[in-house]
């Protein structure tokens, strides 16, 4: 299949799942190109035209020596200089962030804000044809926009195009695609491992006999919110159907508060989500050219602050924090499952404590709030925070798919020693989960097993065609 532009609103989530996620490849349709070749003419004539005027990168040079103005044949030879390579290096992205680097570059030009010709444009898109892209690291982005990141891109880029003629040299490096890309793919991955959660907790709720009241459609009106409503209908949803024998007192905080927290996850994601629909068609452009209209002829371009973007990162940290609020309660339920099976099992079973105590603490430390950083030199005097923020995220939600893996262990463990089953929607689940980790008596062994729960989780969460658990 293959994903074809017309306009920056055709770069939505859905979109950046079948390109970054799934390996589609990209396409623009003639209307976009035709635009694309009559914004290039335009912009070209307003620099023809009008001697006066400063295009960043363009007229002028780039970086430090943006206050120098150029003369017709150093502009040209500056067109033909692209920036090529990086100084970041260290652990590499996965391909399917930098799969999203390169179609959210795309939203800049496909309704000729960018000024480039649909040539590059189309060489670009065709960077996604299913061939290797170059390593982008993840470490060391402490720029003011996401020129160390896409310059690793970048000489793919002019090699595809076979070079790069006046203002498309900038056009390669300037911008936040990253920062889209970044919140795109966390909001994916944590929609899914919402589900999964849901899942597990409901499981653990079973496995302790939690009374159902905590979550009874009373609450809705009561409580108000779209987010702990969707929270309540799937708790109850996977509940339906289960032991009519429960608890005649009340569970435990962490169980009762469910709905809370994992509406706050539901909210966290919805946020993360609308702020990745925003970002991946937002034109992020340094410098900025808009298509002529009835007062400007030719257009207009100037300089913005778009290539910072001021929503990716706080959407990523309130994902983080609600993986590190979910791994907290996992490891209270783990406690609490413990405290109320018998000796035998604790014997077998209670190393897990231990180590979802470890889990929990590494979501907590990676889920510190990212505020923009201190440093940066001349014009570039403010870093860009999104890179750091993805990666505490991603921390975060790996910290939290392994404790859902040892709750969700337990929990089958304990009704597989009870002899109980699941209730029927989690029954499929369940079942994967003891395939993986079966009720067994051997003492304080059970890491190997527990790794290959907490591996099929994670390849649920970013493989849509997973079906183990």
């Amino acid at each position: 299949m293959t994903v074809v532009l017309t306009k920056r609103a055709d770069i939505d989530l859905d979109a950046f799942r079948r390109v970054a996620w799934q390996d589609e490849d990209v396409a623009f349709s003639q209307e976009a190109l035709d635009r694309m070749a009559e914004a290039r003419r335009s912009f070209l004539a307003l620099i023809e035209t009008d001697p006066e005027v400063v295009v960043y990168g363009t007229t002028s040079g780039g970086g430090e020596r943006a206050r120098f103005r150029l003369t017709r044949e150093e502009m040209e030879e500056q067109g033909r200089r692209p920036h090529t390579g990086s100084s970041s290096w260290g652990e590499a992205l996965p391909e399917r962030v930098v799969r999203g680097f390169v179609l959210a570059r795309l939203a800049n030009w496909v309704e000729g804000h960018g000024a480039v010709r649909p040539e590059l444009a189309a060489a670009v898109a065709s960077l996604l044809d299913g061939g290797p892209l170059p390593e982008v690291p993840l470490r060391g982005n402490g720029g003011s926009g996401e020129i160390l990141a896409l310059g690793h891109l970048a000489k793919a880029m002019v090699e595809r195009a076979d070079g790069t003629e006046l203002k498309e040299p900038m056009e390669l490096i300037n911008g936040s695609p990253c920062a889209a890309a970044l919140v795109a793919d966390a909001a994916l991955a944590a929609e899914r491992r919402l589900a999964l959660a849901h899942q597990v907790f409901a499981l653990s709720a079973e496995a302790i006999l939690a009374p159902v009241e905590a979550y009874d459609p009373a609450l809705e009106e009561l409580w108000d919110d779209e987010h702990e409503v969707a929270a309540l209908r799937e708790l109850r949803r996977n509940l339906r159907g289960g032991a009519a024998e429960r608890r005649a007192y009340q569970a435990p905080v962490s169980y009762r508060i469910l709905p809370r927290v994992l509406g706050q996850a539901h909210r966290a994601v919805a946020a993360a989500k609308q702020a990745a629909a925003t970002s991946l068609r937002s034109v992020s452009d340094n410098p900025l050219y808009i298509p002529p209209d009835d007062e400007n002829p030719l257009g207009r371009a100037f300089s913005t602050g778009g290539y910072h973007n001021g929503m990716a990162y706080p959407a990523l940290d309130n994902l983080a924090a609600a993986s590190a609020d979910l791994c907290q309660l996992a490891e209270r339920q783990t406690e609490r499952l413990l405290s109320s099976i018998e000796k035998g099992t604790y014997e077998v079973m209670g190393g897990f404590y231990m180590v979802m105590v470890g889990w929990a603490e590494d979501a907590r430390t990676a889920a510190q709030r990212t505020l923009i950083p201190l440093g940066g030199i001349g014009q570039n005097d403010t870093a860009a925070p999104t890179f750091f923020a993805w990666r505490k995220e991603a921390e975060a939600g790996y910290c939290l798919e392994a404790a859902l893996a040892g709750l969700a262990a337990l929990a089958v463990d304990e009704l597989g020693r009870s002899g109980r089953g699941a209730p029927p929607l989690l029954t499929h689940f369940h079942e994967g989960v003891q395939e993986l980790f079966p009720v067994t008596e051997e003492r304080w062994a059970r890491g190997e097993d527990a790794a290959r729960l907490h591996a099929a989780f994670t390849e649920r969460v970013f493989n849509p065609q997973a079906e183990t658990v």
